[in-house]
């Protein structure tokens, strides 16, 4: 019997890329392919990368530079990249990054298998040619429905499978194979983006905005549940705009307390939010909802008027309080993030000062904070009035250090509340980590229990914050609550 064919998924980049990555290892496992956690271990690497900003390009060609060393010291025989970046740039990334023996595009993933296999055969597969997937979809929301089957949307892999394609689960089996043992996976909401923000490409890439129907998203709900996930993170370039193409626009309204019911499952939490299309009867649900936690990753991304109307975007310092002052009127422990761009091109220092203002009044939990950089193909990287490379990083480093101090102050001020913390990994040396409702996964810090006797990954055990580390927690687990007594008859 011939050795069975290995390959390696390295992931970059969001969490979209992720659930990307566990489709494609569906599609390689359900087609023979034995897949490894070290590319070392494996004949094809396949680097799932990240097209985003410079920093995510650099490290995206690291890893493909990491994964060609390999070459010819062990088992790798192939290197493919995937991915934002190579949906991007394509024959251009291959030309100039000739390490990589094949730039496959998301047209190229449901053939992923012969791709392969054909360049583990020493054949050549043409390398992706870019092209601007807005255009594939009608520009009605309303009709394109009827055109998806067309397109190729990772991520939005049917329920009605074959057998052996997901592990047996009934016809709910998704087009994924989970990469690891984690309590928490995202789960693809849509896919692409209609919004047209000046700094940003991805919706070149990425392409319209359309949805997934909500059977599908419950169906591989219901099928993590069965694998032992806790959480699930409902992801996409715009949640808020979920349903728009389905004719409804309040259908995440609807959805979620479906989601939350499914057996198993102890927490929904909902990213990527646009302020400008948050309604009244969304932040009702996921401030109300038992299992949907209240938390609301918010792209601001600045709060001076001028520059979001050079961005493309609304709102203003002012109104952004008042929503974040309507979500703690109905959740005073509401977890809340953003994204920030500072140095965009006229930004002045009154502008700066009122990004400040709104930082300092904002009581965020976590923020991250980002120099402009022009983006080829964007809008903003043709305006004038650009700023000095070295004001940008002065700018940037300012507001760094603000953001620092007050993720630091927000930690603090949540000493004495009770927390429900969801352990994530527990060792006899680092002790017990976990992350409580308002702390998504990798972005937002951790908890830190002081006790962890009893306690295994995937449970959910009460505590009470007794200290911070920066924006991480230090909590004490509660010893007579309902979680802890559970764990400690185990």
């Amino acid at each position: 019997m011939p050795e069975r064919r290995t390959v390696a998924l390295v992931t970059l980049g969001c969490a979209r890329n992720e659930v990307d990555s566990e489709e494609l290892a569906g599609r390689l496992e359900a087609d023979g392919w034995q897949l490894v956690e070290d590319a070392e271990d494996a004949d094809v690497a396949v680097v799932n990368t990240c097209g985003f900003v410079e920093a995510a390009k650099k490290d995206s060609v690291d890893a493909l530079l990491e994964a060609n060393d390999l070459k010819g010291h062990g088992r790798t025989q192939a290197v493919v990249a995937v991915g934002c970046m190579a949906e991007r740039y394509g024959k251009e990334l291959a030309q100039a990054l000739p390490e990589a023996d094949g730039v496959l595009g998301f047209d190229d993933y449901a053939d992923i298998s012969d791709r392969l296999q054909t360049i583990l055969n020493g054949g050549i597969h043409a390398s992706h040619t870019p092209r601007d997937r807005r255009k594939l979809l009608p520009i009605s929301p309303a009709e394109r429905q009827d055109s998806a089957a067309e397109v190729a949307l990772p991520g939005h892999g049917p329920s009605d499978l074959p057998e052996g394609v997901a592990p047996a689960s009934g016809p709910r089996a998704p087009l994924r194979r989970r990469l690891d043992g984690s309590p928490v996976a995202s789960v693809k909401l849509a896919s692409g983006c209609d919004r047209r923000c000046s700094f940003c490409a991805i919706p070149s890439f990425r392409g319209s905005f359309i949805s997934r129907r909500p059977s599908d998203v419950l169906n591989e709900t219901r099928w993590l549940a069965e694998q032992g996930v806790k959480e699930v993170m409902l992801v996409s370039e715009n949640n808020t705009s979920y349903g728009k193409d389905l004719g409804d626009i309040r259908l995440l309204e609807s959805l979620l307390p479906e989601l939350a019911e499914v057996d198993g499952i102890e927490r929904v939490r909902v990213s990527y939010l646009q302020p400008a299309e948050m309604r009244p009867g969304l932040i009702d649900v996921l401030t109300s909802t038992p299992k949907v936690v209240p938390y609301f990753d918010l792209s601001f991304q600045h709060s001076a008027p001028g520059v979001l109307r050079a961005m493309r975007r609304f709102g203003d310092t002012d109104r952004f309080l008042e929503l974040l002052d309507t979500i703690r009127s109905k959740a005073p422990q509401a977890g809340v993030r953003s994204n920030f761009i500072v140095g965009f091109p006229g930004e002045s220092a009154s502008d700066l000062a009122e990004l400040e203002r709104f930082l300092n009044g904002a009581r965020l939990d976590a923020i991250g904070v980002f120099g402009y950089s022009d983006e080829e193909g964007t809008e903003a990287a043709t305006y004038e009035n650009k700023l000095d490379e070295d004001l940008v990083a002065e700018r940037l480093a300012r507001v760094s250090r603000l953001a620092e101090e007050l993720v630091s102050q927000r930690a603090e001020e949540r000493v004495g509340e009770t927390v429900h913390v969801l352990v994530e990994s527990v060792g006899d040396e680092d002790g017990v980590h976990g992350r409580a409702a308002h702390q998504a996964p990798e972005t937002d810090g951790q908890v830190l229990l002081t006790s962890g006797a009893g306690l295994r990954v995937g449970r959910i055990v009460e505590a009470k914050v007794v200290g911070t580390e920066g924006v991480d927690l230090v909590a004490e687990p509660l010893l007579g609550s309902p979680e802890w007594s559970e764990e400690a008859g185990r």
